[in-house]
């Protein structure tokens, strides 16, 4: 069974940085695709980046494009999210996500395997 812990999550003011991780387990993740969702406070599930483990293909939202780094390290199984220029309307929950296949769905729901969660909080 797919295994995914976050961590690195925390309080930051606006315009800082934060790296979160995702240690995976459980799998050989090279057909997989990880990445990540975040859930702001009243809203739905959105989805961040991906990154595919074959190849290193990656993408973004728009809102993060630029500001936010996907990446990942295949000797540790571990996904990692570089954050910079944090705004206020980047508080969230950051969920990581993955899938066996090239890219995750845009649905939160049709993606299988998912973290428990780590909590972002910018302040303004």
């Amino acid at each position: 069974q797919v295994q995914l812990v976050e961590s690195g999550g925390r309080l930051v003011q606006a315009g800082g940085s934060l790296r979160l991780s995702c240690a995976a387990s459980g799998r050989t993740f090279s057909n997989y695709v990880m990445g990540w969702f975040r859930q702001p406070p009243g809203k739905e599930r959105e989805f961040v980046a991906a990154i595919r483990w074959n190849d290193g293909n990656t993408y973004y939202t728009d809102s993060v494009k630029d500001r936010f780094t996907i990446s990942r390290d295949n000797a540790l199984n571990t996904v990692y999210l570089q954050m910079n220029s944090l705004k206020p309307e980047d508080t969230a929950v950051y969920y990581c996500v993955a899938r066996w296949g090239t890219y995750l769905y845009s649905r939160a729901a049709d993606n299988p395997y998912w973290g428990q969660g780590t909590q972002v909080t910018v302040s303004s």
